[in-house]
C-alpha cells in the first residue's frame, strides 16, 4: 500500500448521517487529537483511558455549555476504519444539536472533513485497497440486490484477490528475467519461456473474462434500458401502466396520443430496468409535435438495451413482423416481439415468426413470463453469477491496458526478443494492476476519485 500523503496528520469531523432532522445523528472524529477532543467535551471521562471498542453514555459540554446526552464509540487506532483513533458520536437528530457539536469538536483543533475522507484515510493506512475503497462508495449507492451483492464482493476483497494473484506471478517471472539481464554476456536463462508462455495465456484470458463482465457490470449497477416501441394503439402505455402497477401513461383509443417519451423503473429479479414508453412510430402524422415524438422514439430505440416491439395481433401481419425482424437485425438491435391484445375476439394467433410473446396487457396476461423473457435476455444472457464483475470504468480502462501489455509479452515471446524489452512490457502490466487497487496512484488520482463519496464517510 502507498505511503501516507504529507498534510493527513490532522483530525477531521463530519456528520456521517445524512443531514436534516432525524431520531440521531453520528459524528464522526477521527485523527491522532480525537480522543482529546473527546475528553474535553465530555468531562465525565478521560476518552484516553478508555478501552477501544467501548460505548459511553453520558453529557457533552462545550465548556459550560450542555449540549446534548450522547452515547460515544470508541475506536482506537489501527483497529479502527480509518486505521486512526476515531470517535463516533451518537446525540439527536436536532439539526441545530448537530452544529454545536461540529463547532466544539472545531473550536478544539478538528476540521470538517473532505468529501470521501474518511475512507482516504482507511486506504491511506492500509486498511483497504483502492478497489475496495470504491466498493464502499457502490455499497452505499447500491439500490438492488444485485448491486449490493457485487458492491460487498468487492469489500471482502474478491476482485482485489484475483488482481493481486495476478501481480504476484508476473513480478516472479519478471525477477527471474530481470536477473537474467545480469548475465547477459553469459546467455543464461533464469526465467522458463514455456511455463511463462503458459502464464500469459492463463492471465490474459483472466484480463479478457474481467473486461467482458463490464457489460453485465454496468447493468448491475446502473440498470437495463427496455424501450417499448410499436405502431399507434399497439397497446404499448398499457404495458407500461401494467408492469409498474400504476396509471402511469395515459392510455386512449386516440392514435398518436403518446407524445413524448414517459421513463420509469421496475424491479426484476434484483435488477433494475428502465422502461421508456415512446411515441407510436408510423408514417408521417402530419403534427409537427407528433412527428418530433416519434423521431425521439427512435433515438430511444437505437440507444436501449434490449426493445419490446408491441404489436397487435389482429393489424400486423406475419409480413409486418418479418419486416421489423430486418430493421432491428441490420441495426443489431437486440428485441422481443410482444404479440398484444391476445384476448379480444377469440384472436387466432398464426404467426410463424419464433419467439414472439404473446400477451393481453388489458387483462394482465402473460405479463410475468414476459418479466422473465426482458431478464433472461439482458442478465442471464451475460452469465449472472456471483463472480468477480467490473462495474467501475476506471478499472475497465486499465484492465484493457492490461490486456494490450500481455499481448505485448506474448508477441515478444514469439519472437524471440531480448529480455530487458520483455522486462518494460511487464512493467507496464504490474504499472495498470498496480493502479486499480492503489499500489500506484498520486494525490491528485485519489483526490478524485473520493470526492465522489458523500462527506463523513
Amino acid at each position: 500500500m502507498m505511503n501516507k500523503l504529507s498534510g493527513w496528520d490532522d483530525t477531521i469531523v463530519a456528520l456521517a448521517t445524512p443531514p436534516g432532522i432525524g431520531a440521531i445523528a453520528v459524528i464522526r472524529l477521527s485523527g491522532k487529537e480525537s480522543f482529546k477532543i473527546g475528553t474535553a467535551l465530555f468531562p465525565s471521562k478521560n476518552i484516553s483511558d478508555q478501552a477501544s471498542h467501548t460505548l459511553h453514555v453520558g453529557f457533552l459540554k462545550d465548556g459550560e455549555k450542555l449540549l446534548d446526552e450522547v452515547v460515544l464509540a470508541l475506536f482506537k487506532g489501527p483497529k479502527s476504519f480509518t486505521g486512526e483513533d476515531t470517535i463516533e458520536i451518537s446525540c439527536h437528530g436536532s439539526t441545530y444539536v448537530q452544529q454545536q457539536i461540529l463547532e466544539a469538536c472545531i473550536a478544539r483543533g478538528a476540521r470538517l472533513a473532505r468529501a470521501g475522507e474518511f475512507t482516504q484515510r482507511a486506504f491511506l493506512n492500509g486498511k483497504m485497497d483502492l478497489t475496495q475503497a470504491e466498493a464502499v462508495a457502490d455499497i452505499i449507492a447500491a439500490n438492488t440486490e444485485a448491486s449490493q451483492k457485487a458492491a460487498l464482493h468487492n469489500i471482502r476483497g474478491g476482485f482485489s484477490h484475483e488482481l493481486s494473484n495476478m501481480r504476484e506471478q508476473l513480478i516472479s517471472f519478471s525477477a527471474l528475467i530481470e536477473l537474467e539481464l545480469d548475465f547477459v554476456t553469459e546467455d543464461v536463462e533464469f526465467a522458463d519461456r514455456e511455463k511463462f508462455y503458459a502464464l500469459i495465456d492463463q492471465l490474459t484470458a483472466s484480463v479478457n473474462k474481467l473486461i467482458q463482465s463490464f457489460t453485465l457490470g454496468n447493468v448491475v449497477k446502473n440498470g437495463v434500458s427496455v424501450a417499448i416501441i410499436g405502431k399507434p394503439n399497439a397497446g404499448k402505455s398499457t404495458l407500461l401502466n401494467v408492469l409498474l402497477n400504476e396509471e402511469r401513461a395515459i392510455v386512449s383509443s386516440i392514435a398518436g396520443t403518446t407524445r413524448d417519451t414517459i421513463e420509469e423503473v421496475i424491479n426484476i429479479n434484483g435488477i433494475l430496468f428502465r422502461l421508456i414508453d415512446t411515441a407510436g412510430i408510423r408514417a408521417d402524422s402530419g403534427d409537427v409535435i407528433e412527428n418530433f415524438g416519434i423521431e425521439k422514439s427512435l433515438d430511444k430505440m437505437r440507444s436501449a438495451d434490449i426493445v419490446l416491439y408491441i404489436f397487435d395481433v389482429h393489424t400486423e401481419t406475419e409480413k409486418d413482423i418479418k419486416v421489423q425482424q430486418t430493421i432491428f437485425e441490420n441495426e443489431h438491435i437486440k428485441y422481443i416481439f410482444v404479440g398484444n391484445k391476445t384476448d379480444a375476439n377469440n384472436a387466432q394467433i398464426n404467426y410463424s415468426t419464433k419467439d414472439i410473446l404473446f400477451i393481453s396487457a388489458k387483462h394482465n396476461i402473460g405479463i410475468d413470463a414476459l418479466k422473465q423473457a426482458i431478464f433472461a435476455a439482458t442478465v442471464e444472457a451475460n452469465n449472472y453469477a456471483e463472480n468477480n464483475i467490473v462495474t467501475n470504468a476506471r478499472h475497465l480502462s486499465s484492465l484493457k491496458n492490461i490486456s494490450k501489455s500481455l499481448g505485448a509479452i506474448k508477441d515478444g515471446l514469439d519472437a524471440n526478443v531480448p529480455g530487458d524489452l520483455l522486462s518494460s512490457d511487464i512493467r507496464m502490466a504490474l504499472y495498470e494492476l498496480g493502479e486499480i487497487t492503489g499500489e500506484v496512484t498520486n494525490e491528485d488520482k485519489l483526490d478524485f476519485i473520493f470526492s465522489k463519496f458523500c462527506i463523513g464517510k
